[in-house]
């Protein structure tokens, strides 16, 4: 039985080969088709979640001028990448955009630059982390850390979520640290502000600690967003009669 793919999946320039001539004519090139197919193996591996796998520049409708001044941002970033020496921080509350701003840029990492990224949940890395704890060696799996060190483009979702234990502080540390000695672009997003609204809020300080704030000044370019919520505003939609 023939093991080749049928004739409409072969890719009419290079007729399977992987090859296909150069634009001068002169020569050849690694084919267009490679490229798709790395561009969506690391959009597979960027551990992007459903919920945000919609996220693009385009679909991000600014409702207040702090969104559209983000949104400019971020596409200054885009443009200037990868010849850029800092992160992003994007803070606000909920449903404001941060998160949608952050998976888009990622993707766009992804498909313009082909370079590769990851997305993670400040929340699940941490849940990651302790069930890879060993009480034996007491150090944890470096196949979990190592991608979240290495990733070229990270995308840390909601910095500050979990309660702020030593444990949190030291390990949110070491990931902060190993990037920022190593240079690496980190894209942060937080629900927790620098001055809140509301008195005896807690501030992204508050939840970090000091040391790691400072830190995130050197490693980040600070985008505060505010706005309407766009859940509740989706929500409004879904449930209009």
């Amino acid at each position: 039985m023939s093991t080749e793919p049928p004739s409409s999946e072969i890719c009419p320039n290079c007729k399977g080969s992987g090859w296909e001539l150069a634009e001068n004519g002169t020569g050849v090139r690694r084919c267009r088709c490679l490229d798709a197919a790395r561009i969506e193996r690391l959009l597979a591996e960027a551990r992007i979640p459903k919920r945000y796998e919609h996220c693009d520049l385009d679909s991000f409708l600014p409702n207040h001028e702090s969104q559209k001044k983000a949104k400019i941002l971020v596409l200054r970033f885009l443009e200037k990448y990868p010849q850029i020496d800092a992160g992003l921080l994007f803070l606000g509350t909920c449903g404001v955009g941060k998160t949608h701003l952050a998976v888009a840029l990622l993707k766009q990492v992804i498909k313009e630059k082909g370079d590769g990224g990851l997305f993670y949940d400040f929340r699940d890395l941490l849940r990651e982390i302790q069930a890879s704890w060993n009480p034996v060696s007491q150090t944890s799996e470096w196949n979990v850390l190592k991608p979240v060190l290495e990733a070229k483009i990270l995308v840390l979702d909601e910095l500050g979520a979990n309660k702020p234990t030593d444990w949190v502080r030291d390990t949110i540390a070491h990931i902060i640290n190993c990037r920022y000695n190593d240079k690496r672009l980190t894209i942060f997003t937080s629900n927790f502000l620098d001055n809140p609204a509301k008195a005896g809020e807690e501030t992204l300080t508050d939840r970090i600690g000091i040391r790691l704030r400072s830190r995130l000044y050197e490693m980040c370019r600070e985008i505060e967003i505010h706005g309407v919520d766009f859940r509740k505003e989706i929500k409004k939609a879904t449930f209009r009669y």
